[in-house]
């Protein structure tokens, strides 16, 4: 592992450890939010599932657009493992440690091909402008991967 992914698995961790305690409550709440509970919003909380079943939030930035939401990770993280193995999520808007802000949805999640990414970057920089093109041109050089959340209707 480079030193580059040794930082960003530490991160990670301090991240994990910041994490507000009621950011697991998504993985419980009634499911009734929609991407519009978004609108507004910086950060959201995507809450994975480990094999066991056990629920995994983690807060993020995000960009949504077509109807769907996007975010940006580390292509090597856990998170991306949870996905391939499990792509059903829940996303509700949060603080930036997680604390949801709003009641949760149920999604899809799927790692995008290379040939999608540039959809998924021009949604994200449209939730953040300046500082998103900033982050992008000087932030870490570790590979990542960008997802696509698409809701699943209720009921």
């Amino acid at each position: 592992m480079s030193l580059t992914e040794r930082l960003a698995h530490a991160s990670d961790r301090f991240y994990d450890r910041m994490r507000s305690s009621q950011a697991r409550g998504v993985a419980e709440s009634a499911p009734t939010g929609s991407l519009g509970d978004l609108k507004g919003h910086k950060y959201c909380v995507i809450v994975t599932y480990k094999k066991s079943g056990e629920p995994v939030p983690s807060p993020l930035w995000f960009g949504t657009g077509n109807g769907k939401l996007y975010f940006q990770t580390g292509a090597t993280t856990t998170k991306i493992k949870r996905i391939n193995r499990n792509p059903e999520v829940r996303v509700a808007a949060a603080t930036a440690r997680g604390r949801p802000l709003s009641a949760p949805l149920v999604g899809t999640a799927r790692v995008l091909p290379p040939e999608e990414e540039a959809e998924a970057e021009r949604w994200l920089q449209a939730n953040y402008g300046l500082g998103r093109r900033l982050y992008s041109r000087l932030g870490d050089r570790v590979a990542s991967v960008y997802v696509e959340v698409v809701p699943t209707p209720p009921g």
